[in-house]
């Protein structure tokens, strides 16, 4: 028979690890009194507060937040936040150098975090070529510019006989310079004042002259055009070039390209005739009839349609009137009143 031998254990798990960690025991009544300290110290703080009466509360509410602006203000103007990049991206006509400059002067003294960058896109605006921009911090010194520019669409001939870029909103660009593209014709006849209503005026020439440019265009009839006066969009006229250029064509409010064709038609068969070099304006408005007119201003000649073959002689007849009429002058048959007036007297003093 097999004796069994049991061995007891001493002392239990919480014991061994009591043994490992002869320290445990003593640790949990030390942070106990811990916190009991730190309540007891919140007590004694909210106890003291509320003895404070409520306007001292409401004085150290305000103390407080004029030391936190007062700081915000500091912060904002120290030299921390001064400008000292301006970025411009978009520019090709526009100078950068200028934007930069204008960027640095509008924001020296408020810094970047504290720039009017709606101020400062409205003075971009107004430069000739700016159509919109869009300014942005890079903080904690930086500005970045973004620009979007105007293009030009009509070389304009002013009235003080300069030549300046226009876009599609009639707004005065730069004068166009020597190395810009010819245009195929100039624009003349936008309204120089300032004004709403003059502005949507011009815009509408504006957009009149873009839809003759492309028609004429794809015509061949541009080359042969030096302006056109928009003065009245109902009343187109067009002033040719070369050696037609104090001709002009009297072309109406429609079917300019139709009609402009027709009247150079005309003026080809009339050029030959001995009042060829007398001839100062076509005047094609009417659709089906051309009224040539002379040099003279006095007499003009109505004609049918080119392809119509009606001999054109009213204007060599009014050339030969005007010709003959000066001869007549010339040779004394026409006397003037007071030549009338003078023998007359004469003959009054011999009697």
């Amino acid at each position: 028979m097999r004796e069994q031998v049991i061995a007891h254990k001493v002392g239990n798990r919480s014991g061994a690890a009591n043994a490992r960690r002869p320290g445990a025991a003593s640790q949990r009544p030390l942070r106990r009194e811990r916190d009991g300290e730190g309540e007891r110290f919140g007590t004694r703080l909210r106890a003291l507060v509320g003895y404070i009466p409520a306007f001292l509360k409401v004085a150290l509410a305000l103390v407080i937040g004029l030391l936190v602006f007062a700081g915000y203000r500091a912060a904002a103007t120290a030299s921390f936040f001064q400008v000292r990049r301006v970025e411009v991206q978009g520019t090709s006509r526009v100078s950068a150098n200028e934007v930069q400059a204008l960027v640095r002067r509008d924001v020296e003294k408020s810094g970047v975090w504290k720039a009017d960058l709606a101020g400062v896109t409205a003075h971009l605006e107004r430069l000739p070529w700016v159509r919109t921009a869009v300014v942005s911090r890079v903080l904690p010194d930086g500005l970045r510019v973004r620009i979007s520019e105007r293009v030009p669409l009509a070389v304009v001939r002013t009235v003080s006989g300069r030549f300046r870029w226009v876009d599609e909103d009639a707004v005065f660009l730069g004068e166009m310079l020597p190395t810009d593209q010819m245009p195929s014709f100039f624009l003349r006849g936008l309204n120089e004042e300032d004004g709403a209503t003059t502005r949507s005026e011009n815009r509408e020439r504006v957009q009149k002259f873009v839809e003759l440019q492309r028609d004429w265009d794809a015509a061949g009839l541009s080359e042969r055009v030096s302006e056109v006066n928009l003065n009245d969009v109902h009343d187109v006229r067009a002033q040719l070039a070369g050696d037609n250029s104090q001709i002009e064509i009297r072309l109406g409010s429609q079917d300019q390209g139709t009609r402009l064709k027709k009247a150079l038609e005309v003026l080809d068969g009339q050029r030959q005739a001995p009042h060829g070099g007398l001839i100062s304006y076509i005047d094609i408005s009417q659709g089906r009839r051309a009224i040539v007119g002379l040099v003279t201003g006095a007499h003009a000649a109505a004609m049918g349609e080119p392809e119509s073959g009606a001999p054109a002689v009213a204007a060599a007849e009014a050339a030969r009137t005007a010709g003959s009429k000066t001869k007549q002058e010339r040779s004394g048959e026409v006397r003037s009143p007071e030549k009338k007036s003078e023998r007359t007297a004469k003959s009054a003093r011999r009697n």
